[in-house]
């Protein structure tokens, strides 16, 4: 389901949710039932979760500009954990 915007020239915008692609170029305003012309605005892309729209972002953009490497990352070892007890810091490590 799509959502689409209408303006009614007496009570202003309100949406109105139909299967995509049909959508009217007028509807009956549900206020005062005025004949109400679809606009066009911008789709609700404020609704997509952060982590995705960075993620589409970042996709998005390697389209153009790829990262290119010269070489292989160097590894990165996890850090060791820290243990609240001194005594354990003095054990010899593997």
């Amino acid at each position: 389901m799509a959502t689409y915007e209408y303006r009614c020239g007496d009570c202003g915008c309100f949406e109105q949710r139909m299967p995509m692609g049909t959508a009217m170029v007028t509807v009956a305003c549900p206020i005062c039932g005025r004949d109400a012309k679809r606009i066009f605005t911008v789709p609700m892309t404020y609704r997509t979760p952060k982590p995705v729209a960075r993620m589409l972002a970042r996709e998005e953009a390697s389209r153009d500009h790829p990262q290119v490497v010269d070489r292989v990352p160097a590894r990165r070892r996890p850090p060791r954990p820290v243990s609240p007890n001194p005594a354990i810091t003095r054990l010899p490590k593997p």
